[in-house]
């Protein structure tokens, strides 16, 4: 198989395999500190939960939060839950 694959080919594979694995440790080290931050945050009386929640409102374009938020409105008014 490694025939078929020129040096310079073969070379560029293993450079972006190399990189890919030391992103996924990046990765797995910054899962863990996110960890840990909502662990303290649960232990200080914090609703993890929600607290995500709002990271993941905070993210969103202020127009695509507002339609989303009418959309919610909407569909609990009509089911009678507003």
């Amino acid at each position: 198989m490694s025939e078929d694959m020129g040096q310079t080919a073969r070379e560029k594979l293993k450079s972006a395999i190399q990189r890919i694995e030391r992103l996924e440790e990046e990765k797995k080290a910054l899962m863990a500190d996110m960890k840990e931050v909502y662990d303290e945050a649960k232990a200080f009386g914090l609703d993890t939960k929600i607290l995500r929640q709002v990271i993941r409102i905070r993210k969103m374009d202020v127009h695509e939060r507002t339609e989303q938020e009418a959309i919610l409105a909407l569909y609990l008014d009509a089911i009678g839950e507003i």
